[in-house]
């Protein structure tokens, strides 16, 4: 029969999705089903399916002695029943099969029809129940056919756990031949739990309870496999307790499977929590820039000594301290790319000093180490903090009781071949981050920079992926050094930025005096903060709300020397209204207004040499300043 094992299993599968397509002649379908069952098997075999109405048609059943078959069709037709017996109920939530034998399957008819075994196997139609397939047997001495129609792992064992039945399947899921099986304990698949629980489930057999529960086996090359084990009780020709009989059904690759779609999820929640983030920021600092904007011109208009200045200084430094941290937030929120800056490394690493040690805590020491004359990196800087970021998060969860980080930043010049194959050469800079954590082990050092590889249950593996992933999209390397209870050192070459230096004759001239400005912003209280910030430089000012009514007063006639304008609002984006109205002043100087960071807006903002980004919250000096390194000097003062 093991030979025959796996093709009446397929043939089985192709008789579940015939039914499944059976559309015309539903009758003649399920009686030539139940037909080519039974003479697979070498018995009997009916189809149970239910009506439109939800309750069970006739039985379509049919057993190689013709004789037979009419009774039989008789005491097993469930027609107009409701499918709420407890095989129906089962079978329509496991999707499984269900394997009786002994006196369950007796109680499937009385005696006098010798029905020793069955299986039942579900039929499931466009993902629903259906019904299901029934095949028995009525021959005492022929129960062990029946298993090897099915494609789960059949194991017989007596009471003391030791194998006296196998079926091919099962040889499969344990790794070794089935005839290997015959006289093994399943004891010596299962670690001290498993044995246990092992126990504990033959001890209810014996009470003529079964059994259902998840369990981990080994396999005979060691590997292990998450199973879901089915035990029942075998009454031998006496009735006593002969044993149990085990259906083992390999669940590994389901569970890894819910395993990916958990991290998956997680990497869902975390792309929609950076765009909450990134609105939530915006929004911030629109409100931060009015703030900070009414405080600047309140320092202003009072003397230094006064109470109200010093409010307002404090404001300020409020604000400040406002915007770095907002700042902080748009590095993790989504970022299209395409945005790279010159970074000076002092300066990239004074930033992320603060995220580090909120990073690593109180118990982790944090020491930086650089020179002034480090060269700077060409880098989006939001994904280039995050992937620091990320290592100092991986440097703490190594370091549980306490430690120290070290950064350190250096010049190097690369040779071809110094470093691994593809690796970047030339003039690059060394970043070093190192952990007197508890290290890891060389195999999985090798596997560390996989993404979804991790050692946490409950982490999604995915920090040091995603630092790799930065640094390579940087054209940068990493490599990992690490010794168990000693630490890890991360080492980050990135190519230092080339210096360019814009040649005098291409210098905008920007001698020109700009009177007319036009302010576009669809937050009316910021609107009327930046006119308030600009009116006693002397311009000439127009606000609109909304870009349309600032389209429709260009077209109209209007010739603004100055458009300052949000970036991203309703109805029309900032530079979209910068390219409309440069339809009809094709010079027209623009300077962007934005709550989000460059790297946050990505692609949609392309700044050419006759436009810049005033990032928010900004104050009268830093507006001021913009436009005058944008347009030239201002006009004579109004007041």
């Amino acid at each position: 029969m093991g030979v025959m094992a796996y093709p009446l299993r397929y043939a089985l599968a192709d008789l579940a999705l015939a039914l499944s397509r059976a559309v015309a002649e539903p009758a003649e379908v399920r009686s030539t089903a139940a037909r080519a069952a039974a003479d697979m098997i070498g018995d009997g075999a009916g189809v149970q399916l239910l009506r439109d109405d939800g309750r069970y048609d006739e039985i379509a059943y049919h057993h190689l002695e013709d004789d037979r078959s009419g009774p039989l069709a008789r005491v097993l037709d469930r027609a107009g029943q409701a499918p709420d017996d407890e095989y129906s109920t089962t079978l329509a939530a496991s999707r499984r099969p269900i394997v009786l034998a002994g006196d369950s399957a007796a109680a499937l008819a009385p005696p006098e029809h010798g029905v020793t075994a069955a299986v039942l196997s579900p039929v499931i139609v466009d993902n629903t129940y259906a019904g299901y397939l029934i095949l028995t047997r009525h021959t005492p001495d022929a129960f062990y056919s029946t298993p090897e129609t099915i494609p789960e792992g059949v194991l017989q064992l007596d009471p003391e756990g030791v194998a006296t039945y196998a079926n091919e399947p099962i040889g499969v899921v344990l790794g070794m031949p089935r005839s290997e099986l015959i006289g093994v304990s399943l004891r010596g698949f299962l670690d001290n739990q498993g044995q246990k629980e092992l126990d504990r489930r033959i001890t209810e057999c014996r009470q003529g309870r079964s059994t259902v529960g998840a369990t981990r086996m080994m396999r005979a090359d060691g590997s292990r496999r998450s199973v879901r084990m089915s035990m029942m009780p075998v009454r031998d020709d006496n009735g006593e307790f002969g044993g149990v009989l085990c259906m083992i059904t390999d669940t590994t690759d389901h569970i890894d499977a819910r395993g990916l779609k958990r991290q998956l999820d997680h990497l869902r929640r975390l792309d929609s929590l950076g765009q909450l983030i990134g609105g939530l920021s915006h929004d911030f600092n629109n409100l931060m820039t009015v703030v900070a904007g009414s405080a600047d011109m309140i320092l202003s208009q009072t003397d230094e000594d006064s109470p109200q200045h010093q409010l307002a200084k404090d404001i300020m430094d409020a604000v400040s301290t406002g915007r770095t941290l907002t700042h902080q937030l748009l590095a993790f929120g989504r970022s299209e790319g395409n945005r790279p800056e010159v970074i000076p490394i002092p300066d990239l690493l004074t930033d992320v000093q603060s995220l580090f040690s909120r990073t690593l805590g109180e118990r982790i020491g944090l020491d930086l180490t650089f020179g002034p004359d480090v060269w700077p990196v060409k880098a989006e800087r939001g994904p280039l903090e995050q992937a620091l970021v990320n290592l100092a998060a991986n440097a703490r969860d190594a370091m549980l009781h306490g430690g120290m980080v070290r950064v350190a930043a250096t010049n190097e010049v690369v040779e071809p071949g110094q470093l691994a194959e593809g690796a970047p050469t030339g003039k690059l800079v060394h970043l070093v981050v190192t952990d007197t954590g508890v290290g890891m082990e060389e195999e999985i050092r090798k596997r560390a920079l996989e993404p979804f590889f991790t050692t946490r249950p409950t982490a999604a593996g995915l920090g040091l992926a995603t630092t790799a992933g930065i640094v390579q999209n940087l054209g940068g390397h990493i490599e990992l050094e690490s010794r168990p209870r000693i630490g890890t050192t991360v080492h980050i070459y990135l190519p230092a930025a080339e210096e360019q230096k814009q040649p005098a004759g291409e210098r905008k001239d920007k001698s020109a005096v700009i009177g007319r400005v036009l302010i576009v912003e669809d937050q009316p209280d910021v609107a009327q903060l930046v006119q308030r910030l600009i009116a006693p430089a002397g311009y000439e000012i127009a606000v609109a709300t909304d870009a349309l009514t600032a389209v429709t007063q260009v077209a109209s006639g209007a010739r603004p020397d100055l458009l300052i304008t949000d970036v991203v609002m309703p109805t029309m984006t900032g530079p979209e209204l910068a390219g409309a109205l440069r339809t009809h002043q094709p010079d027209l100087p623009v300077l962007y207004m934005s709550g989000y960071t460059a790297a946050s807006l990505g692609p949609q903002l392309h700044l050419d040499e006759n436009s810049m980004l005033l990032e928010k919250p900004f104050t009268r000096s830093t507006l001021l300043g913009a436009i005058r390194s944008l347009c030239g000097p201002q006009p004579n003062p109004t007041g």
